[in-house]
């Protein structure tokens, strides 16, 4: 399983960023807009919002666990969802959490 989330960690820094580029290449880091853009429709509102309670939901159990797990660092799952995205920093803290349940 590890490889698994090994690789979803790459695949979930690399997809994501192949839609974010092209619009910061057109529109600079303008948060307005994206936030605008984000919240377009009822479509996309239901998914932002869908994203923000996992993203929370992610940042408590991940807290937790690292604290069970002994797992150091546990706050960098928080900057890499904040700087790259969930799709990455989920299957991160799976990885090191599996290398940390292979240490005991």
């Amino acid at each position: 399983m590890k490889s698994f989330y090994l690789f979803l960690t790459i695949a979930g820094a690399i997809l994501p960023y192949s839609h974010f580029i092209p619009f910061l290449r057109s529109h600079g880091l303008d948060v307005n807009l994206f936030v605008s853009e984000l919240f377009a429709n009822n479509i996309s509102s239901f998914f932002a919002t869908d994203f923000l309670i996992c993203c929370l939901t992610f940042w408590v159990f991940s807290y937790h666990e690292a604290r069970k797990h002994q797992m150091k660092h546990w706050w960098l799952y928080i900057v890499a969802t904040l700087t790259i995205g969930l799709s990455f920093a989920f299957p991160l803290f799976l990885y090191f959490r599996r290398k940390a349940f292979e240490r005991t």
